[in-house]
């Protein structure tokens, strides 16, 4: 038996598969936000207490500070992943540039976690002596390894809202307000980011609170608007994705019109 339906092209988007997209990523971003922040907490003994790798509590509580370190680096990759099919449509390069930075983020924030978990295998409650010094000494180490891929890692994010603001603000798949957040505060950043790694600042510097603050609530903003409100129906991206569902062929006409593109996005 034949059928003269066409099967579905897997370049193709539509209404649902984009409000799909968005509710998708919008939630892995709340994720990096409900990982990261109380990781910073469970991680308090190793980070504050030099003795640590010598004594004999809070390895279950670093632990697990350590797996949500873990959850934020992955959910940190499926936000590119999730919104690259999407954002390529836009730009290809940038969205490009924008998985690889959300990779590169992921991969030295990993470097950290593992120097965290080598110090949680490498604790000997009760240790003395030389033994206790140079455990003492290669906690210092790792911890250090540890705070510089949280400065370098926790840094990248300067050049995502860069790259993502770019591509949101000119798809104007959400309110343009939200992507100047991160084009205001990429640079801020990133001129921390330089900061730290010539010694000019630190982690609790006025400097830091200042150029984290936008970075921060860029981040809050679009994934709270993707979970709950999807991308703008009227954006440019939503209008081709509707038309494409209704052509025939599978594909949006070449020139929409002023009023064929109002009419769909107000279909949408």
């Amino acid at each position: 038996m034949t059928s003269n339906e066409r099967p579905p092209e897997s370049g193709r988007l539509t209404l649902i598969s984009m409000r799909r997209t968005a509710l998708v990523a919008g939630v892995l971003y709340l994720i990096t936000f409900a990982s990261s922040i109380p990781a910073v907490f469970l991680l308090g003994p190793v980070l504050t207490d030099p003795n640590f790798i010598i004594g004999g509590v809070g390895a279950d509580q670093v632990r697990l500070g350590a797996l949500f370190d873990i959850v934020n680096c992955l959910t940190a990759i499926g936000t590119a992943v999730a919104l690259y099919s999407v954002v390529k449509r836009q730009h290809e390069g940038a969205a490009i540039g924008f998985v690889g930075s959300r990779l590169f983020e992921a991969a030295v924030l990993m470097i950290g976690t593992v120097s965290i978990l080598s110090i949680v295998t490498l604790q000997q409650p009760g240790a003395s002596g030389a033994e206790a010094s140079v455990l003492v000494t290669l906690q210092q180490a790792l911890v250090a390894v540890r705070d510089w891929s949280f400065a370098l890692g926790t840094g990248v994010p300067a050049l995502n809202a860069a790259l993502l603001g770019y591509l949101m603000y000119r798809s104007r798949l959400v309110p343009r307000a939200i992507p100047v957040l991160g084009l205001i505060g990429a640079p801020l950043f990133a001129s921390w980011v330089v900061g730290y790694i010539l010694g000019i600042t630190d982690g609790g510097s006025a400097w830091h609170a200042i150029a984290v603050a936008p970075i921060f609530f860029w981040e809050l903003s679009i994934g709270l608007w993707m979970t709950f409100k999807g991308f703008r129906k009227d954006a440019p991206l939503m209008v081709e994705a509707a038309a494409e569902a209704q052509s025939p062929h599978g594909s949006a006409p070449a020139v929409l019109s002023p009023i064929a593109v109002a009419t769909t996005a107000g279909a949408a």
